[in-house]
């Protein structure tokens, strides 16, 4: 299964590097794209969790770094919430 990472840039300017076990998240994101907060973890989240169900039926079981990576966005996220018009934009896919 191949896997991935993903470089975002939050509200703040910052920048993280992000885990994928699958390049679902391309159908999800778009390179140069910038997109609300909201709509950001909602993508990531059903991204995500995608990817772990596919380590699932291949493995048989899920992928606790998908879902300990959208813990941590889900989380970081949440820091971002009371600012107006909170924005995140895809950098970049590394494959």
């Amino acid at each position: 299964m191949p896997e991935m990472r993903f470089q975002i840039e939050w509200p703040d300017g910052t920048q993280e590097t992000c885990y994928s076990p699958s390049l679902v998240v391309k159908d999800y994101l778009a390179v140069g794209e910038t997109y609300s907060l909201e709509e950001f973890v909602t993508k990531i989240r059903a991204a995500l969790k995608i990817a772990s169900d596919r380590v699932q039926a291949k493995y048989g079981f899920p992928c606790g770094l998908a879902l300990g990576q959208l813990k941590e966005i889900e989380s970081k996220a949440m820091g971002y919430r009371d600012l107006p018009d909170p924005k995140v934009r895809a950098i970049q896919f590394i494959e």
